[in-house]
C-alpha cells in the first residue's frame, strides 16, 4: 500500500454475523469506514461503525433493533512474529502481506452492544410479559408480598412515559427562610 490516506467501505448484515459464528446477533444493516493512514512503517486504521443490530430481548423474546455508533483505532506494523498484547498496536509478520480486518470490526460491534438486551419500559411484547408476570407468581407463591411488591413497581415504570419527569425534592422551610437572608440586596454587612 502505497503511503497516504486510503478510505474503504463495507456493508455488513446478517450473513456477516452468521459467519463470524454470532448467536447473538440475527439481523444487522451496518455501514463500516475504514480509513487507513500509512506513514513509514505504521498503518493507523481507524474504523467508523453506524448502522443498526438485530438482537433478541432478554424479557420478552422478540427483535431488539439496537442501535450501533462507535469508533475503533489501532496502529499496525510489521515485526518478526505476530504480537497482539498491546491495544493500541498489533504487531504482524513480514511474511504477511495483508491483514484480514473482519474480527476486528466483529470486536468493535459486538464489545458496543449492552450486556442487558431489553426493550424499553412498556415496549415489550404484553403477551410475554404477563405469561412472565404470572410464571413469577406462580413460582414464588401468592404470599410473597416482595413479589408482588415488585410486580406492582414493575407494571408501574411500564406505565411511565418519561422517567425525566421527576418531582422537585422538598427543601427545609429553615433553610429556606435563609437563603432569602443572604439574598436580600437590602441588607448591608454593617
Amino acid at each position: 500500500m502505497p503511503e497516504g490516506t486510503h478510505e474503504y467501505e463495507y456493508h455488513l448484515d446478517k450473513v456477516f454475523f452468521k459467519n463470524m459464528e454470532s448467536e447473538d446477533v440475527h439481523g444487522a444493516d451496518l455501514n463500516v469506514r475504514l480509513t487507513v493512514v500509512h506513514k513509514g512503517d505504521i498503518y493507523d486504521l481507524t474504523f467508523n461503525i453506524e448502522g443498526i443490530v438485530t438482537l433478541i430481548c432478554d424479557r420478552c423474546l422478540d427483535d431488539l433493533e439496537m442501535p450501533i455508533d462507535t469508533t475503533y483505532h489501532i496502529s499496525v506494523k510489521y515485526g518478526e512474529e505476530y504480537n497482539d498484547e498491546s491495544d493500541d498496536l498489533l504487531v504482524i509478520p513480514e511474511s504477511d502481506n495483508y491483514l484480514n480486518t473482519a474480527y476486528m470490526i466483529y470486536d468493535t460491534v459486538v464489545l458496543s452492544i449492552p450486556i442487558k438486551h431489553v426493550h424499553p419500559m412498556g415496549k415489550c411484547n404484553r403477551q410475554m410479559s404477563a405469561m412472565l408476570k404470572k410464571h413469577r407468581a406462580t413460582e414464588r407463591g401468592a404470599a410473597d408480598e416482595d413479589a408482588e411488591l415488585e410486580e406492582t413497581l414493575i407494571e408501574e415504570m411500564d406505565s411511565m412515559e418519561s422517567a425525566d419527569t421527576a418531582p422537585e425534592p422538598a427543601t427545609d422551610p429553615r433553610w429556606d427562610a435563609l437563603r432569602k437572608l443572604g439574598s436580600d440586596p437590602g441588607q448591608s454587612d454593617e
